[in-house]
């Protein structure tokens, strides 16, 4: 075995042996380097996705929502005890007298303020005790609290967001009533765009 051995040592130590070697390498490593360059040029000629040039070259995916006015409700909270409730000097015209407060009414709101409170006194008849919400029927465009920013709506028209202000009439803790600035059949923007941006609508 040892013979073998020693035999192919000396073969591989000839000048024609040393030659075949480096011939190998060389196939190899062009071979090695061939590959690469394929694999290269294909990644370069394959369109790789790109969000930024994606929403440049077509336009931010946003949602929209297409309004009318209409009636719609709104709701005020309201905390009662014993039929009574106390609201701010900021909040006592969301009530008047007969308002629904789900299955009971408002019966009497007092013209001045309570001297010791500083608030207005509200008397409600057959009203569970806690947190409760009066009702308030209104006329408008009613959007989303998400919709809305500040007292500005974006309104998607011919693929550009663009800019409204509006005036608020008044809102719950999902809706906001808006009374102009807007018109019938616009299409709100119901994600985060800037003026003038470039969008497209999806479903």
């Amino acid at each position: 075995m040892s013979v073998q051995i020693e035999n192919l040592v000396k073969k591989l130590k000839t000048r024609k042996s040393k030659n075949i070697i480096y011939v190998l390498i060389l196939v190899i490593l062009c071979g090695w380097f061939a590959y690469r360059f394929c694999v290269v040029a294909r990644e370069g000629n394959t369109d790789v996705f790109n969000m930024i040039r994606n929403e440049a070259e077509y336009g931010t995916p946003v949602k929209t929502m297409q309004i009318y006015a209409k009636d719609d409700v709104l709701f005020e909270p309201i905390s009662i005890k014993n039929n009574l409730a106390y609201v701010s000097n900021a909040r006592i015209k969301m009530f008047h007298v007969g308002q629904k407060i789900g299955d009971c009414k408002i019966n009497y709101i007092s013209k001045n303020i309570d001297l010791y409170t500083g608030m207005y006194a509200i008397k409600t008849s057959d009203c569970k005790d806690g947190l409760q919400y009066a009702q308030m029927q209104k006329h408008g465009f009613f959007i989303p609290v998400f919709a809305i920013h500040g007292n500005v709506v974006y309104v998607a028209e011919s693929g550009i967001a663009r800019a409204k202000v509006v005036e608020i009439a008044g809102r719950d803790l999902e809706k906001v009533l808006i009374t102009s600035g807007l018109s019938d059949g616009d299409n709100i923007i119901l994600s985060n765009v800037k003026d003038n941006q470039k969008i497209r609508t999806v479903k």
